[in-house]
């Protein structure tokens, strides 16, 4: 098969990866956005019920009004905006189609996927964090009632759950199962309290639900092991068996740094994994290719937000156009 020629491949249609494409629009760039899932993929996992935190402004691109019906933003909102952005911009984007391999071949970049081949002399990586979740590492993660993403409350109405973390997405979960009629909430968070960078709103709200026990939590305590019909869960006072129907491990995601480091990506010693990279251009030490959005941030994944990374498109398009 002959390699299609490209001068830009975007890899991860998000809204950054999307910001990138319009940039390159904008300066003639022959550029192909590719990716694994559907539009903006990561947000199309969000729980459906999930509300932003920031306002419906500060997630605009392309020059194109995001109107919310809300002073923060829903998911579903999210979905139709950038559909719209993806339509108006016209945007070429192959969805559905996963990268396999990638590597430098003297100027070029050779990139295969699970549908075709392709050469271009600039990548972005803009694959963000959502698709690799935190595994436990425990007996019985494999179980199907086990799952590291969450959807509606309606699969666990009646049912005695455990939800694992202390961030937001275990608050959102543990709250909305409690309140659509899960039969017993339980938490089981490793640090000592719920997170302090859970949403202003919710915070209270989960804390006071522990507090008079329609939640129950175990903090400083950790999952063990998860068999068909119970778990364990060990505690300061020690082991703790419980009944249980379903595990929903809200224990956060990660970048893809294996694709990273197929491109010789070098990264920091520090507790992060933080690429090293020119903050004007986003290019780490590998020539022509290029960092946008979260994966920037290694995994300290509370850095970099659409918000603040959208910039990132503009500064990736000048220095490909300066080179």
């Amino acid at each position: 098969m002959k390699a299609l020629q490209k001068e830009l491949i975007i890899i991860g249609a998000g809204p950054i990866g999307m910001a990138c494409a319009i940039e390159a629009k904008k300066k003639g760039i022959d550029y192909l956005v590719l990716e694994k899932g559907t539009l903006v993929n990561s947000i199309y996992n969000y729980p459906q019920n999930m509300t932003f935190f920031s306002t419906s402004d500060r997630l605009e691109i392309g020059e194109i009004p995001f109107i919310s019906h809300n002073p923060k933003p829903t998911r579903a909102e999210a979905l139709e905006y950038y559909r719209r952005v993806a339509s108006a911009w016209e945007l070429k984007i192959n969805l559905y189609e996963g990268v396999t391999a990638l590597e430098k071949r003297g100027e070029h970049f050779s990139i295969e996927t699970d549908k075709n081949q392709y050469q271009c002399n600039n990548i972005v990586l803009s694959t963000g964090f959502y698709d690799l979740p935190y595994l436990l590492n425990i007996p019985g993660e494999e179980l199907p009632k086990v799952t590291h993403y969450y959807k509606e409350p309606h699969p666990y109405f009646g049912m005695d759950i455990v939800v694992v973390g202390a961030a937001n997405s275990a608050v959102d979960v543990a709250l909305e199962t409690y309140r659509k009629g899960a039969k017993s909430v339980t938490l089981v968070i490793r640090e000592k309290e719920v997170g302090k960078n859970v949403k202003y709103w919710a915070r209270p709200d989960i804390v006071n639900r522990i507090e008079e026990g329609s939640i129950k939590a175990y903090f400083n305590a950790e999952l063990t092991a998860i068999t068909p019909d119970k778990v364990s869960i060990r505690t300061a006072e020690g082991v703790v068996e419980m009944k249980n129907d379903f595990v929903l491990a809200m224990t956060g995601y990660q970048p893809n740094f294996s694709l990273m480091e197929s491109l010789g990506v070098v990264f920091q010693e520090d507790e992060y994994k933080t690429p090293i990279y020119n903050p004007t251009t986003m290019e780490p030490s590998q020539k022509g290719v290029y960092l946008a959005g979260v994966v920037c941030g290694g995994l300290k994944t509370n850095k970099w937000f659409i918000e603040n990374s959208r910039a990132h498109a503009a500064q990736i398009i000048e220095a490909i156009t300066q080179a």
